[in-house]
């Protein structure tokens, strides 16, 4: 279970308790992902997508903020952000690990890191793309994020970084 995702099992905003099929896939990371992409995210609070290009793989992000799942009374903000990675190299790539920096605007800093993504050291043909949703806590209403991606060419096992741009997390009442 990873810990900034365990807070969703309750909304105190609404209050009122998920399901036990909503908060089992809320404590496993591989279905955090399918949980909100099929159910939360709905573009509607999102921020511009952000895009940066490194040895050939493209990394772009798209974030949404979750007032259903937050509580600003209780400084608890909860956003979901959509990752795609497009290998637009004339190599096969594979994801190893993954290391991010997370921000809030108290300069409270995580930093995150291991195998993959979702659980998976997914490979990347040429021209092909995998993207993944996750999510993230904070206690405040403006952060931001970025990071970087080991990759593996799989041609001759060299490993290099592919930078995950910064992007911001923050609510909609605050852009006006």
């Amino acid at each position: 279970m990873l810990p900034h995702i365990r807070y969703l099992a309750h909304n105190p905003l609404k209050n009122k308790k998920l399901n036990t099929f909503s908060y089992i896939f809320l404590c496993v990371e591989g279905n955090l992902s399918t949980f909100i992409l099929k159910n939360n995210f709905t573009h509607k609070n999102c921020n511009a997508m952000v895009t940066q290009v490194t040895e050939g793989v493209r990394v772009s992000v798209l974030t949404e903020y979750q007032p259903d799942y937050s509580s600003p009374l209780h400084a608890h903000y909860v956003f979901v952000y959509r990752i795609i990675i497009e290998n637009q190299s004339p190599y096969t790539i594979q994801l190893m690990r993954r290391h991010w920096f997370v921000f809030d605007s108290n300069w409270m800093i995580k930093e995150v890191e291991g195998a993959g993504v979702r659980g998976k050291q997914v490979v990347i043909e040429p021209g092909q793309k995998h993207e993944y949703v996750s999510g993230c806590n904070l206690r405040t209403d403006i952060g931001k994020m970025y990071g970087y991606y080991l990759m593996r060419r799989l041609l001759d096992n060299k490993e290099f970084h592919v930078q995950i741009p910064q992007f911001t997390l923050i609510v909609p009442y605050r852009l006006n």
